[in-house]
């Protein structure tokens, strides 16, 4: 009798699971499907001669993804329109199972936080020890990341997820925020924690690097398709080209506003914009004559290490560009902590965050505008994972788990 076997059936988001169906006809079609009710992936095998389909040692021979890839089926998973459901596996002709992935892992525990005027969500092992700290930053969407700092505490870290705009409690907009209110983060996980590291992506990513030079607490600093220059806010607008015209500082300290790289508005992304089809974001940024001076961030401040991880074909903006000005400013000042930059060279602007989650979102709503974001699903899906591994070790060895 045929049989599905996953193992685990009840896991983290981040953990790959093993998946078999035995005791099919040798040499038969398998057809395998993943729904979690608003999406759904499919993928056909060939039993092999012992009645056996293993995704772990078996390609599909036709589906939604292609190649030997464990984890193939869920970041393969494109929008059906449903509503969320139970995450089920089924096998035509054998029956379905049902997964448990969870976003907050066993042994994690949460809590709001609302003291010293923050607006985020800690993350703690459920024991007495002391965990080193990771402050938790999300990019240009606003609002919190949860569930990366959930899965974080999973591997024995204190998180702090943190909202800095986009989200009741904080400013509507990425303009003049503060860096003293992520000071004020800094100081309530230093009060809960061991050393502490920052992780961001995209504009997070920018801000993460922004924290190392600034604050002496910071040890490690992830910053995952960030940029290595201080770049313009994002203001108030019906519409794309409203926002970007815009003029604002995205960061102040001490009350004044700090520099940055403008938009640029080329005749292209214009016309994008006017003709109503997706564009790229990344056109506003020009860096064909170079970055002022007074915009790049002085990373080599920062009293720890530095990992850069950064996407290829990044078109929500040049991520390895203003990654690698960074990487060449660590270089110039000989930076004694361990520092590195991993550009993935055929990977769109959605590797940050955990793995396993689909990647088939290759354009995304803006302002009035569909944004590009770049990257081939599967190069997206094999980036995300890698940059989660090296951003766990890099915050075990730089932190002291």
């Amino acid at each position: 009798m045929a049989e599905i076997v996953v193992d685990p059936l009840e896991a983290p988001l981040d953990r790959p699971v093993a998946v078999k169906v035995t005791g099919l006809p040798p040499d038969s079609p398998a057809t395998l499907t993943l729904s979690t009710g608003d999406r759904s992936s499919t993928a056909v095998f060939t039993a092999d001669e012992h009645g056996v389909v293993d995704l772990t040692r078996h390609a599909p021979v036709e589906g939604d993804y292609s190649g030997v890839d464990p984890m193939g089926l869920f970041w393969s998973l494109k929008a059906t329109g449903g509503k969320p459901g139970p995450v089920l596996l089924e096998v035509d002709g054998v029956g379905k199972v049902e997964l448990h992935r969870l976003a907050t892992p066993e042994g994690v525990r949460r809590t709001e936080v609302d003291a010293l005027g923050l607006v985020g969500v800690l993350f703690e092992p459920d024991d007495e020890d002391t965990h080193p700290g990771v402050l938790v930053l999300g990019g240009s969407e606003g609002g919190l990341h949860e569930v990366d700092a959930a899965l974080l505490a999973g591997h024995g870290f204190t998180t702090l997820a943190l909202a800095y705009f986009g989200t009741p409690g904080v400013p509507d907009h990425l303009v003049d925020v503060p860096l003293e209110y992520f000071g004020k983060a800094l100081t309530y996980l230093a009060a809960r924690a061991g050393e502490i590291g920052v992780l961001g992506g995209s504009r997070g990513g920018e801000l993460a690097l922004l924290l190392g030079a600034t604050f002496s607490q910071v040890r490690a600093v992830v910053s995952v398709v960030g940029s290595g220059v201080v770049t313009q806010g994002i203001g108030p607008g019906r519409n794309l080209l409203q926002v970007l015209q815009h003029e604002a500082a995205s960061w102040t300290l001490k009350g004044e506003a700090l520099p940055y790289l403008p938009y640029s508005v080329p005749d292209e992304l214009r016309a994008d914009v006017v003709d109503d089809v997706p564009t790229s974001l990344a056109q506003a940024f020009d860096l064909s004559d170079g970055v002022p001076e007074d915009t790049v961030i002085p990373v080599e401040r920062t009293l720890g290490g530095v990992l850069l991880l950064s996407a290829g074909d990044d078109r929500s903006w040049p991520s390895a560009a203003l990654s690698e000005i960074a990487k060449q400013r660590l270089d110039e000042h000989d930076h004694p902590f361990p520092y590195e930059h991993v550009s993935y060279p055929d990977a769109g602007h959605l590797i940050a965050g955990p793995p396993h989650r689909p990647t088939t979102d290759v354009r995304v709503p803006g302002p009035g505008v569909v944004f590009e974001m770049g990257g081939t699903p599967s190069a997206t899906a094999a980036a995300r994972t890698d940059a989660w591994r090296r951003s766990l070790r890099f915050f075990s060895e730089q932190l002291g788990t």
